[in-house]
């Protein structure tokens, strides 16, 4: 019976706090535990880059429920409190109090953590990595106007940043070690247009810009690049990445390669264990390889789906590679994940209000972005799911509407 059952979920960011959720609405009447390291509930991440810094909202704006809400759902959230071991034999996973939890089925949401920059200064007062609510809050404090703020990272995390910055009227460098702006995601064309566009707002960003040391006595003064020239800055955030937190899994005897290896249902290699969120590595259809996704609607939708499957259902998740970025006054929307195309077809033109770009590969969309267009990118993620061959001309043609075409 189900109510005789534990189900411990470890990690209760945005992948943790569906998961729990989806359980409680799948039907699931057994004991739910949900085990975070930060003394918060669950809280989505995306608005610490951008509403969170230029406002002064806090985890009221970003928490998917109040405290209330995971007593009133009969959910065990146990927050400022890291798990530490699994035991797969004993089926328990210890906790940092010295606690020892026992479950049936564990899904692990372990997320990520960021990746540092190792260069001689980066321990001083002034630098900053973002991945926290309390990470934003150190941030917000520290931007004010006329500040010299670095941003180190060219990626949505940075670019985001750099937008919040200029907001608050600080003076924002941002440095990029490639020679484009969200290289893994956009093409060279499109970069190129986003790297004017911050250029157009202020921010000072330099390409290919490889950071040798922080400047400072304790508290930062500057940063300086290979070639000894120094950037004055007040405050340094950055942004490089993340590195998914595998360390527990893989002493446990999980399989693990860049994450938690899984399956379509969210399976790892131990049955009753499973994994979502930024930490697992999942088989993706369309992309025809596995993928460890970083993305909010991930987060999200892949823990609510592996939960359901923990409870019973037979669900295999795919996810449809959506992602976005919000910088400055820009909405940036990308779906696919293509590793080669031959043709890039603009629909529109973003310096006029809006375009839909479009990646093609023999006539088969492989991936869309949008410029503040989004009401184009669900027509357009339906032609790209549809497999067919289209004309160049005909989805550059203003005239011709998306959803029209994605009926035929």
């Amino acid at each position: 019976m189900d109510a005789d059952r534990t189900f411990v979920i470890v990690g209760a960011g945005h992948a943790g706090g569906r998961a729990a959720q989806a359980m409680r609405h799948y039907g699931f009447e057994g004991r739910v535990i949900l085990i975070g390291e930060e003394p918060y509930v669950p809280y989505e991440r995306p608005p610490l880059s951008k509403d969170l810094i230029t406002g002064d909202a806090g985890l009221e704006k970003v928490q998917l429920h109040d405290a209330v809400w995971y007593a009133e759902n009969q959910i065990d959230l146990v927050t400022g409190n890291a798990a530490t071991v699994i035991d797969l034999d004993r089926k328990t996973v210890s906790l940092a109090d010295g606690k020892t939890v026992p479950y049936d089925k564990l899904m692990l949401a372990t997320g990520a953590r960021v990746r540092k920059l190792p260069i001689p200064g980066a321990h001083q007062d002034g630098v900053f990595y973002l991945r926290t609510l309390d990470d934003c809050d150190a941030i917000r404090t520290r931007i004010r106007e006329g500040r010299d703020v670095v941003v180190i990272g060219g990626g949505f995390i940075g670019l985001e940043i750099a937008g919040s910055a200029v907001k608050l009227g600080a003076d924002v460098t941002v440095l990029e070690a490639a020679n484009g702006l969200m290289a893994r995601s956009l093409a060279p064309e499109v970069a190129a247009w986003f790297a004017s566009m911050h250029r157009n707002r202020g921010v000072d960003l330099r390409l290919n810009a490889t950071c040798a040391a922080v400047e400072g006595a304790g508290i930062v003064t500057g940063l300086r690049l290979d070639d000894n020239s120094v950037i004055p800055a007040d405050i340094i955030i950055i942004g490089i990445g993340i590195l998914p937190n595998v360390e527990m899994a893989a002493a446990a005897g999980l399989e693990v390669e860049n994450g938690i290896v899984v399956d379509h249902h969210g399976r790892t290699s131990h049955p009753d264990v499973f994994a979502a969120g930024d930490v697992a590595n999942q088989p993706n259809a369309f992309a025809g390889r596995r993928l460890r996704l970083e993305s909010y609607q991930n987060a999200q939708d892949q823990a609510a789906a592996v939960a359901r499957n923990m409870c019973g259902a037979e669900e295999a998740y795919e996810d449809s590679l959506w992602v976005w970025s919000d910088q400055h006054d820009v909405n940036l929307q990308i779906t696919g994940c293509p590793d080669t195309w031959n043709e890039l077809v603009w629909r529109g033109n973003p310096d006029d209000g809006g375009a839909t770009v479009f990646y093609l590969d023999g006539g088969r969309i492989v991936a869309v972005n949008t410029i503040n267009n989004g009401r184009e990118m669900r027509p357009a993620q339906r032609l790209m799911k549809s497999g067919r061959t289209f004309d160049a001309a005909t989805l550059a043609d203003l005239s011709v509407k998306l959803i029209k075409l994605a009926k035929e």
